[in-house]
């Protein structure tokens, strides 16, 4: 949830171009950098010299940069080109990537490595650096990068001590485009509708469901009520996951929608399991394929309790429709 505090989630992103300032998932779109202080070169497709990349896509890459100083060019090549849909501004990219500096010829800490995860981002929204923010716009899913990234399309004068990067350094990245989805996203299919007496949803295709709560009783539940509308194929979602999402809620007391991703820029990102979310989130969506639509019905004390939240009242029952996009 973007305008819901309650709601909000951190990206775990290692190349932010900077921190959010209200912690929600697109407000990175704002976001600057000490990169983002001197004009970012227009990317060019080769330049001398240039670093040579061993291995597949979809494995950690063997990078090896030549003994001679960079140009100084910001350089996107395809070094192998998938059948995938091709990434459009905005669209939700799940990267892979492998990375150098040139400068001091070090290793610079890797998505393939253990613990590391898959880079989640909005293409072109400033979320990261320009090496990987500019880079896939235009490319294919299933394609391999090569971006030498000059400071300015890197950590500009500053460098990244977190990540063994010194100011003023061009850092290497072989980025695999693991995955892309477009922000007006859904979960298609045949709904199967939960009991008479729990909230019904009509699918409206590329528009937002509509919820209709049983009119007079029941009571809402107590507890939380998990129904899911569509099944996906995907994996079972796990906590500490982040999740691409397109979400309805409304109010059980009157049906009225309080919030709803389809209203502010469509598809969200959010970190699922870790506390960042309320609590009928967390139990309701760990464990879920991806792939799926899901309804939950949240009671008070696994949603927001006896406060009121903008204009969610205290002590509210909250049914959401979620459909679950991707997960990383």
């Amino acid at each position: 949830m973007r305008r819901i505090a309650g709601l909000l989630a951190v990206l775990p992103l290692v190349l932010l171009t900077a921190c959010s300032s209200d912690g929600s998932p697109s407000s990175g779109a704002s976001a600057t950098s000490s990169a983002s202080a001197t004009a970012v070169p227009t990317p060019v497709a080769s330049a001398s010299p240039m670093p040579t990349v061993a291995g597949n896509f979809g494995s950690k890459a063997t990078i090896t940069v030549p003994a001679e100083q960079p140009s100084g060019q910001f350089v996107v090549s395809t070094v192998s080109e998938g059948d995938g849909r091709t990434v459009a501004k905005n669209d939700w990219v799940t990267v892979n990537y492998t990375a150098k500096d040139w400068t001091t010829g070090k290793d610079v800490t890797s998505s393939y490595d253990s613990g590391s995860k898959p880079q989640l981002y909005q293409a072109g929204s400033g979320q990261l650096v320009p090496a990987f923010d500019q880079s896939v716009l235009g490319k294919k899913v299933g394609s391999r990068l090569l971006v030498v990234a000059p400071p300015a399309a890197a950590f500009g004068s500053q460098g990244k001590a977190d990540l063994g990067v010194g100011a003023g350094d061009t850092v290497v990245f072989v980025l695999d485009i693991m995955g892309s989805l477009p922000p007006d996203s859904t979960i298609g299919g045949a709904i199967t509708q939960p009991p008479a007496d729990m909230p019904q949803v009509k699918d409206n295709g590329k528009a937002a469901p509509t919820i209709t709560v049983p009119a007079g009783p029941p009571a809402p539940p107590t507890d939380l009520k998990t129904f899911v509308l569509v099944k996906g194929d995907g994996k079972p979602v796990q906590s500490g996951q982040t999740l691409v999402v397109q979400y309805t809620g409304v109010l059980w007391a009157d049906g009225k929608q309080f919030d709803s991703s389809w209203s502010h820029g469509g598809a969200q990102a959010l970190q699922v399991g870790t506390g960042s979310l309320i609590k009928g989130w967390d139990q309701g969506l760990v464990g879920q394929p991806v792939g799926s639509r899901v309804e939950l019905v949240v009671p008070p004390a696994l949603g927001y309790g006896d406060k009121a939240q903008s204009s969610v009242p205290a002590n509210s029952t909250l049914v959401f429709v979620i459909d679950i996009l991707e997960a990383v």
